[in-house]
């Protein structure tokens, strides 16, 4: 099958392989012509160092590639995905599948990408959500990894799962898109604040608390949108939070590890080098916590310390300090 993927960061690339690998004729879209130089030229992504790029796999700069595709991965950073569907709009052919593998929640609209991406699509094209606990690292080589395709029709959710699947990449399905996309942006502010636990030099049992309770907030903050609370405890979910609050392939924890050890959260984002979604979700999800009335401390104390420069120990001081109350009291409900 023909098949294009939007945005040649790690994870694009990583996903091009991939479907390269499955048979498929794909081509790798970059938004710039210098990154597209850069991979023409070297062979190689430099997020990807050392995971070859084969003559095969096509490069352009030019969206046009995706007529006549079966499908398009939309890979971009979060705040790029509006952008890209509404190019998409005039020249994605009817009926080709949209497969969202980016992460997060658009800044001021609070909108899933999925709906991101239908709003400025229509209903020309299905949308599915590819997500779960897989660093771009490690599935460029080659290392065994499980996913979730996620869309209200079954059968595309199948489709997605037959493109992807093979031997070291499995993939479940769920109609549980809602759940799958809350799980993807929040795990990130998850991750932020495990790193800053981290770089405090605090241990296991501080970060193990901390994922536990995120885990809650991001399934009451699902539930109340219209989630399922076992997506929470799956791939989509459980899968996720672990293997990004505790991977150093992650940029969040990377980002949060800095931010711990007192560096100033502007410049431990430009350390980073590359997009931290969980900063941008921290204020999405404060907005989405406001406005279905879910409770979600931790996430609120993020936003403090990333926007109003609140410092780490007091916020955590604050935190360990709130009223007593019973575990499963606000775990799923």
């Amino acid at each position: 099958m023909k098949i294009t993927v939007l945005g040649s960061g790690g994870w694009g690339t990583a996903l091009a392989l991939l479907l390269l690998e499955n048979g498929h004729d794909v081509t790798l879209w970059s938004y710039t012509e210098e990154e597209s130089r850069v991979l023409r030229e070297t062979h190689e992504n430099p997020m990807l160092k050392g995971v070859p790029l084969p003559a095969e796999l096509k490069l352009t700069t030019d969206m046009a590639c995706v007529r006549g595709c079966g499908a398009v991965v939309l890979a971009t950073p979060s705040f790029a995905v509006r952008t890209t569907a509404a190019r998409l709009r005039e020249l994605a052919d009817p009926g080709t599948v949209l497969i969202s593998v980016s992460k997060g929640i658009e800044k001021d609209t609070s909108l899933r990408l999925s709906q991101v991406i239908e709003q400025e699509v229509g209903e020309r094209c299905p949308v599915v959500v590819l997500s779960g606990p897989s660093h771009a690292e490690e599935v460029g080589r080659h290392i065994p990894t499980a996913v979730v395709a996620a869309a209200a029709d079954p059968a595309c959710a199948e489709f997605v799962q037959d493109l992807f699947m093979n031997g070291r990449f499995r993939v479940y399905t769920t109609d549980d898109r809602v759940g799958t996309e809350i799980c993807a942006a929040l795990k990130n502010i998850i991750a932020l604040c495990a790193g800053c636990c981290d770089g405090l030099g605090f241990g296991d049992n501080t970060k193990a608390m901390l994922m536990t309770r995120g885990l809650a907030e991001m399934a009451r903050l699902g539930q109340a949108l219209g989630g399922r609370k076992e997506t929470f405890t799956g791939l989509a979910g459980v899968g996720d939070l672990i293997v990004t609050c505790c991977s150093m392939h992650s940029r969040n924890r990377r980002c949060g590890i800095l931010i711990g050890q007192g560096v100033p959260v502007q410049e431990a984002v430009r350390q980073i080098g590359a997009v931290v979604e969980g900063y941008y979700a921290a204020a999405n999800a404060r907005s989405l916590a406001e406005k279905t009335g879910v409770e979600m401390p931790i996430a609120q104390a993020a936003y403090e310390v990333l926007y109003q420069g609140r410092d780490v120990h007091t916020v955590l001081t604050d935190l360990m300090g709130r009223a007593k109350r019973s575990e499963l009291e606000e775990s799923w409900s």
